[in-house]
Formats: structure tokens, C-alpha cells, sequence
């Protein structure tokens, strides 16, 4: 399923530089604002110890990862809700993704530029979040009279969308983004249409200096980007963007050897991907056996023939039933026909919720 979150953030933060480093695409990357004036489209693989484990078990002919995408969406700048810089053509770009992964720069450099000529994280991410917010104001109102119209008409419809209307309207005037507006579902339903920006989940990239990578926590940058997103109730990950240019570069045993003498375990990209994950509430099941193991991204609630769908639409409309194990008893059996004689191996049907880790047969007729 083609899920993506857009990188976003003032110009010179290191978006460019991380989009390149965890995509190694190439965007260009330059100390000067709008180096990237095009959206640039990133796929990566999403590592996966699981799918690791499943090929030694099987050794099948062909292992295929799940994959991630990201968008890296050019340096938004204040005004940019009133098409300053490019913020037109940026604010349009940002509506097409999931998710955003917003980059704040939490390191000083007299190298490198910064747009308002100091670094202040909290100001960046206001700067950002503000002019989300006055462009998801300006697609509500440009709304709210039509709707209020059709009310005094008496239209169920436009009743519910105009009460998330007012709710909406009234947030974005006190400067507060739609993710924090407590909409029920048939409301959030009713406003689907607007593609609002500040609906979006968030997650914050504190980009770091090569020396404060280890010590993340310490960055007094950091520590005032962490105690932000606490008060939103969204997560941060700390990453160094030239770090992760280097680990880019490095495969296998050499790079696991590198994030060992960084004192750290996972890449940025690793936590960014797991991060990412369980903002937009995803997860992976499987597909094993001697032709081809493979892992799938899901959503996670959903029910076994919608999961097949997503192999294809076949096997969601011809879906009779399907063959589950858990990759955990999967593992502890050793083996798929040791998961049947200890009755780890069951039989699900239409209603069958999948779940993380699930590695499944899916059985269909059409």
C-alpha cells in the first residue's frame, strides 16, 4: 500500500541532506533556501529482522521487503500560506502525503545559513505549524458560507459539516491545528473533502551535529522540541542528517560495526520508518515459502480479506479463508509443519482481525 510522509521544514534545516541520505536519490542540496523547488519521491525498504529470520527458515528464491515512501517537499518560509517563497506549489505538495516528518534543526554551524538568523527550534516549528494553520483557515472559510447556506435549508449533511466547520474555524483562529480539535468521526467524515494540512499526524526530526548525536539528550535544542511535541502528544526522533549520509554509504556487518563505535543501534532511517509506522498505525505480516517470502504493510484493524486484497483484489473477492501462525510460534516450532501438530497453525475466517507479525497463507477461489 503506497503510504508517504513528506519531509518538511524551514529552509537549511538538512531535509535535503537526510532525504538523500536515507533514500540515497540524490535531491539536490545546496546552503541557500529553494534548492528544491519539485517534490522529490523516495522508496525505501523497510528493514525487518523478521523477514531476515523467515528466509533463513524457508531459503526461498526471492525475499521482498516492505517498502516506505518519502517525499522530500521543498523549505517552506513565513508568508508561505500567502504563496511567499513558493508556498503555493508547497502547501499543494504537502496535501498529498499521510504524514509529515517535520525536520528541526537543532545545531549551530556560522557555515550554514538559517532563514531567520538564529537558531530557535520552537520558533521554526510555530513558523511551519502557522502557516499550515492559515492554510487549512483559508480552505474552511472559502467553505463556511457555502455550507451555511444549505443549513438554513435544512440539509442533515451540511448540518454535521457545518458543526466541525465551527469547530474547526474557531481552533484555526486560536492558532491550533485540526489534529487537536475534537471531532467525532462522522465529522471528520464530513470534512474528509478539504484534505485539511494540520490534520495530518506529525512527527519531529531533531537534526543534531555529528558530536551531539549520542548525546541527543542533552542538546538544549532538543530537550525544547521534546518538551513541544509533549504538550501535542506527538513523538521526536534525533537524528544526525550527515551521520546518516555516511551510514548510507554501508551495508551489513560494516555498517552494523559503525552504529556500534557511534554507541547508538539503530539509524536515524530505522527510527524514523518505526516512528513513522506507528503514527499512521501500520504494520507487516507475511507471505512464506520456497518460492518467495515476503513482508506487507497493513493498516492495522483491518479484517483477513482486506488484508489479502493487498496482495491482490482476487484474493479479497474469491477469499474462502486464511492459514495463520504467528511468527513468534512460527519461530519456536521451527518449522510450518511443526506449527500444525502443536496446533499453533489456525484456520481464520472473514471476520479474523490480522495482526502484527502474522505470517499467512490466504486461501481463494474465483
Amino acid at each position: 500500500m503506497a503510504l508517504t510522509t513528506g519531509i518538511v521544514g524551514l529552509p537549511n534545516v538538512g531535509k535535503s541532506t537526510l532525504f538523500n541520505a536515507i533514500t540515497q536519490a540524490g535531491a539536490e542540496s545546496a546552503n541557500y533556501p529553494f534548492c528544491t523547488i519539485d517534490p522529490n519521491v523516495g522508496i525505501v525498504n523497510v528493514p525487518d529482522e523478521r523477514l531476515d529470520a523467515l528466509t533463513e527458515m524457508y531459503h526461498p528464491k526471492e525475499t521482498i521487503p516492505t517498502t516506505f515512501e518519502f517525499t522530500d517537499i521543498a523549505g517552506l518560509v513565513k508568508g508561505a500560506s500567502q504563496g511567499e517563497g513558493l508556498g503555493n506549489q508547497f502547501l499543494a505538495n504537502i496535501r498529498q502525503v499521510d504524514a509529515i516528518s517535520h525536520v528541526v534543526r537543532c545545531f549551530e554551524d556560522k557555515n550554514v545559513t538559517h532563514v531567520s538568523g538564529k537558531v530557535d527550534p520552537v520558533d521554526d516549528i510555530e513558523t511551519i505549524n502557522l502557516e499550515l494553520i492559515l492554510a487549512d483557515l483559508d480552505s474552511v472559510n472559502k467553505r463556511f458560507s457555502r455550507v451555511e447556506k444549505l443549513v438554513k435549508q435544512k440539509d442533515k449533511e451540511a448540518i454535521l459539516e457545518f458543526s466541525a466547520l465551527e469547530k474547526l474555524k474557531a481552533a484555526f483562529e486560536s492558532e491550533q491545528p485540526a489534529r487537536n480539535v475534537d471531532l467525532t468521526e462522522e465529522e471528520k467524515g464530513a470534512v474528509k473533502t478539504l484534505n485539511l494540512l494540520t490534520i495530518k499526524p506529525v512527527l519531529y526530526v531533531a537534526n543534531v551535529s555529528e558530536d551531539d548525536l549520542v548525546s541527543g539528550e542533552e542538546n538544549e535544542f532538543v530537550k525544547q522540541v521534546k518538551a513541544l511535541a509533549e504538550k501535542e502528544g506527538s513523538e521526536v526522533v534525533v537524528i544526525s542528517a550527515k551521520i546518516e549520509s555516511e551510514i548510507a554509504e554501508l551495508e551489513g556487518e560494516e555498517k552494523q560495526t559503525f552504529l556500534e563505535d557511534l554507541g547508538i543501534t539503530k539509524s536515524g532511517l530505522d527510527q524514523l520508518i518505526e516512528k513513522s509506522y506507528k503514527l499512521l498505525g501500520l504494520a507487516t505480516y507475511f507471505t512464506a515459502g520456497e518460492k518467495e517470502v515476503r513482508a506487507w504493510t497493513f493498516r492495522q484493524g483491518i479484517k483477513a480479506p482486506q488484508a489479502a486484497g493487498i496482495i491482490h483484489s482476487d484474493f479479497e473477492r474469491g477469499f474462502i479463508r486464511a492459514e495463520v501462525v504467528s511468527f513468534e510460534d512460527l519461530m519456536a516450532a521451527g518449522s510450518l509443519g511443526k506449527s500444525k501438530e502443536n496446533g499453533k497453525l489456525r484456520l481464520e475466517g472473514k471476520d479474523y482481525i490480522v495482526q502484527d507479525g502474522d505470517v499467512v497463507h490466504f486461501r481463494f477461489n474465483v
